[in-house]
């Protein structure tokens, strides 16, 4: 049985950013970075920027810098690469820079993926937490993980936590 936590108190819209990170994926073939925005937008939150960066550590945290320098953004959710093949670097560039980490996120990820593709959820590297005041989220590039990720973790927190960041920064 789902324990359904006590109700934000009126809807409020999260400024986010979508980050994919790929070596070939294009704005046209990348079906997680589009649905992302998708979920976020009939969540009614608001886009602020999307990209696309090459699985290269300096790329990814060069991106999250840039997108931290816009004042109104409150979230950055990247999908790709984080796996352990040698290219997927996505893990170790975020892990460096969050200032505080959601262990649970991922821990909860990885188990609800054991349910959908049994025990290969243990190579998955999702993680979370703050950069810069920001929320960050980082989840596996394919759809059906994105999708999890979005509709159980994600955006049922993305406001409370949001607002626990706000009450932390006045």
């Amino acid at each position: 049985m789902a324990v359904i936590p006590h109700p934000d108190t009126g809807a409020v819209a999260i400024h986010c950013a979508v980050i994919t990170v790929s070596d070939t994926r294009t704005p046209e073939t990348d079906r997680s970075g589009q649905l992302v925005q998708q979920l976020l937008q009939e969540a009614g939150h608001e886009l602020l920027a999307y990209t696309i960066v090459k699985d290269d550590p300096p790329q990814i945290q060069d991106q999250l810098e840039q997108l931290s320098q816009q004042a109104t953004l409150e979230a950055i959710i990247v999908n790709g690469g984080t796996g352990i093949a040698p290219r997927d670097t996505t893990y170790d560039a975020i892990a460096l820079l969050l200032e505080k980490t959601l262990p649970g996120f991922g821990e909860l990820f990885r188990w609800l993926s054991y349910q959908d593709i049994g025990s290969r959820a243990i190579a998955s590297r999702a993680i979370a937490g703050v950069f810069r005041g920001r929320l960050v989220f980082s989840v596996p590039g394919s759809t059906g993980a994105v999708q999890l990720a979005m509709q159980t973790l994600i955006l049922p927190e993305l406001q409370h936590l949001v607002s626990q960041l706000r009450t932390e920064n006045r």
